[in-house]
């Protein structure tokens, strides 16, 4: 293995353990949220997506314009065929579920997508760039791997937001480390 296939492994493995770190606080971020009430979901509290409900909706929206983006890339990804049959949201704060439960089936949906597909790149995958177009019509070549951490610290940022959120309506999401999820290594 050469020394540049070596770091794009590398690369790769992290952005798997970033998949996984994404659907294991979603899981808990949800579970705090069903908590709530309806009322309390969406009672405006002052968040730049409004409430818990927004706040969370808007993460959905936003991984799936950037899937249907990833799903363009030369990897010709599989995985992502189920995003590609979705609609495009409109806009970053279009509330697509206003039930919690169906927001969640769609976020799980998502995430196990989202597993399937950082299994399905490939190293070499990571090198090539992107072209896609941003919801206000410009168009952009972006390397793919910086994409790809963009999107994951994106996911982390809003569900930051969000934990924040659902503490201050009396809801504790708990462990939120990615440290979590790092294996212990033998001696």
């Amino acid at each position: 293995m050469t020394s540049e296939s070596a770091v794009l492994h590398a690369q790769l493995e992290q952005f798997r353990l970033l998949a996984r770190y994404n659907e294991w606080m979603n899981a808990k971020t949800y579970a705090a949220a069903a908590e709530l009430s309806a009322q309390d979901l969406a009672r405006d509290r002052k968040a730049f997506f409004g409430s818990i409900i927004g706040t969370l909706n808007h993460l959905v929206v936003a991984d799936t314009i950037w899937l249907k983006r990833f799903a363009q890339h030369n990897s010709a990804p599989v995985s992502l065929e189920v995003v590609r049959q979705q609609p495009t949201p409109t806009a970053l704060n279009q509330i697509l579920f206003t039930d919690l439960a169906e927001l969640r089936a769609h976020r799980q949906l998502l995430d196990w997508t989202i597993l399937a597909w950082t299994d399905e790149l490939k190293p070499t995958d990571l090198n090539q760039p992107l072209s896609y177009t941003n919801t206000k019509g410009k168009a952009f070549r972006r390397d793919f791997a910086s994409l790809l951490v963009h999107y994951f610290n994106h996911q982390t940022h809003h569900r930051g937001q969000a934990s924040t959120l659902l503490f201050q309506a009396g809801q504790n999401v708990g462990e939120t480390d990615l440290l979590a999820l790092i294996p212990e290594l033998d001696q």
